[in-house]
């Protein structure tokens, strides 16, 4: 079963929205919140929609809101995958 990675999200947002804001060399852009990267709304739903394609997964509107960074977002796909197998 194919499990995304943090890495792998973080190429799918830069695809769907460009490099967001620098980071700091010493942050873990997957531990920092969407906002603070420089992803607004309208790039998480293009991500959600690229993410729902690419792994055949139904993310519910509510749980997508919730995951407030990479690291979240990356852990709520790889458990809808396994639900899903």
């Amino acid at each position: 079963m194919k499990q995304l990675t943090t890495d792998e999200l973080m190429e799918i947002i830069r695809d769907c929205a460009g490099e967001g804001e620098p980071v700091e060399a010493t942050d873990r852009p997957e531990d920092l919140e969407f906002a603070v990267l420089g992803y607004d709304s309208l790039a998480l739903l293009e991500t959600l929609s690229r993410l729902e394609r690419v792994f055949g997964v139904a993310i519910e509107d509510d749980e997508f809101a919730r995951a407030k960074t990479p690291a979240q977002l990356t852990t709520l796909v790889n458990r809808l995958l396994a639900e899903s197998s």
